[in-house]
C-alpha cells in the first residue's frame, strides 16, 4: 500500500534528483539553473525547426517522395558519377597502351644464363687438344653484370616488328673442375683427366660472352590491352672478349674478337602502361666461337676488331692457334623500355 510516509520519501528523491541534475547542467555551462535550462529549451527547438524546413523543402522540391529515398537517390547518382568518371578514365588510358603497331621500344634489361658445358679445341701447328664437357658459370651479378640494350620497331598496322639485340652474357671456366682430355699440342700427349688449372691459366668470356642479332618479332593474341606476349628468333654475330692463357706459354689472349655466327630464339610478355613496357622474357643463345689466340692485349672493341681484321686480311695466323667451342644458353631476363607514339596518337 502506498502510504503518505512512502509517497513523502518518493517525492523527496525526485526532487533531490531533479535538483542535482539541474545544478550539473548549470555547473557545466556556468550558468545558473533557470537559465540552463532555458537554453537547452531554445537549442532543443531551433534544431525541431532547422530539421522542419529541412523537411518540408525536400517534399516541395521531390513532390511526395520522402527524404530517405531522396538521400539515397542522391547517394546513388553521385556513385554513379563517380563510376562513370573512372570507368572513361579507364578506358582512356587502355586505349593509350593498347598495341596498333608502328611504335619504336628503346629498351634495356637484365638478368642470368645457364650455359651448358661444351668441349674446348686448341689447334696449333697441324696439331689439336680437346678439353671435353668444360662446365661454364655465369655469374651474372658479378662485375661486370648481365646486360642487354634493344631497339625494337613495330611495323604499322601488323602484329610484325623486327629487333636489333645485344646481350653481354659471360662464361667462365672454373679452374678447379677435373675434366678428360684427347689428343696433343707441341709434341706431347695430354693425360686423360686434369683439373682445368693444369692447363689454363684463364679460359672464360668475361667482357663477355656477346651477341648482337638482328631478329624478328610476332605478337601473340592479346591478354587485355595491358599484357601482350610475344615470340621471336634472330641471326647475328658472337663477338665476345676473350681471356685464355695457357699453361706454360708466356703471354696471353685478352681482347675482343670476332668469333663467329649466333642465334637466338625469344618468348616473352609485354606489360603496358603508359608510354613504359616492362617485359619478362625466355632468351635460348648458341654461338659458334672460333677466335685467334693472338697473344695480344686489346683495348676497345672497334680497335681489337680493327687488329683481328687486318690481320686476317695479311694471312697472318695467329701465334698461339685457335681456340673453338659453342656457347649455348637459356636465360631468363627481365625489363623496361620507352615506347614512341604510334603516327596519328595524341600525347596524353
Amino acid at each position: 500500500m502506498d502510504t503518505s510516509v512512502d509517497r513523502s520519501i518518493k517525492t523527496g528523491v525526485s526532487a533531490r534528483f531533479d535538483g542535482a541534475l539541474h545544478k550539473h547542467s548549470a555547473i557545466a555551462f556556468g550558468e545558473p539553473p533557470a537559465e540552463a535550462r532555458a537554453r537547452w529549451r531554445k537549442a532543443f527547438s531551433a534544431a525541431c525547426s532547422v530539421c522542419g524546413m529541412v523537411s518540408a523543402t525536400c517534399y516541395a522540391l521531390n513532390g511526395s517522395q520522402p527524404i530517405a529515398p531522396l538521400i539515397v537517390q542522391q547517394s546513388q547518382a553521385t556513385g554513379d558519377e563517380e563510376d562513370d568518371s573512372a570507368k572513361a578514365a579507364r578506358a582512356q588510358m587502355l586505349e593509350r597502351v593498347r598495341y596498333r603497331g608502328g611504335e619504336y621500344l628503346f629498351a634495356a634489361y637484365g638478368g642470368s644464363p645457364y650455359t651448358h658445358a661444351s668441349d674446348v679445341r686448341i689447334e696449333r701447328g697441324g696439331a689439336e687438344m680437346t678439353v671435353h664437357d668444360v662446365d661454364w658459370q655465369g655469374k651474372a651479378f658479378d662485375d661486370p653484370i648481365y646486360y642487354g640494350i634493344r631497339i625494337a620497331k613495330w611495323l604499322p598496322g601488323r602484329s610484325d616488328g623486327v629487333m636489333l639485340d645485344f646481350m653481354h652474357s659471360k662464361a667462365y671456366a672454373p679452374l678447379d673442375q677435373r675434366v678428360k682430355l684427347s689428343g696433343g699440342l707441341d709434341g706431347q700427349q695430354l693425360p686423360a683427366e686434369a683439373v682445368v688449372g693444369d692447363v689454363f691459366h684463364k679460359l672464360e668470356f668475361t667482357h663477355g660472352h656477346n651477341l648482337l642479332t638482328l631478329n624478328w618479332l610476332r605478337r601473340l593474341p592479346s591478354l587485355g590491352a595491358t599484357f601482350s606476349p610475344y615470340l621471336g628468333g634472330g641471326l647475328g654475330v658472337a663477338l665476345p672478349h676473350t681471356e685464355v692463357q695457357m699453361k706454360g706459354l708466356q703471354g696471353r689472349t685478352y681482347a675482343y674478337q670476332y668469333a663467329g655466327p649466333a642465334a637466338q630464339l625469344v618468348i616473352g610478355l609485354e606489360i603496358r602502361v603508359p608510354r613504359l613496357s616492362y617485359f619478362v622474357e625466355y632468351k635460348f643463345t648458341s654461338a659458334d666461337y672460333r677466335v685467334p689466340l693472338q697473344n695480344f692485349d686489346g683495348s676497345a672493341l672497334p680497335l681489337d676488331l680493327w687488329a683481328q681484321f687486318t690481320a686476317w686480311l695479311k694471312g697472318e695466323e695467329p701465334v698461339r692457334g685457335w681456340a673453338s667451342t659453342r656457347l649455348t644458353s637459356h636465360q631468363i631476363v627481365a625489363g623496361m623500355g620507352v615506347r614512341t607514339l604510334p603516327q596519328g596518337v595524341a600525347a596524353p
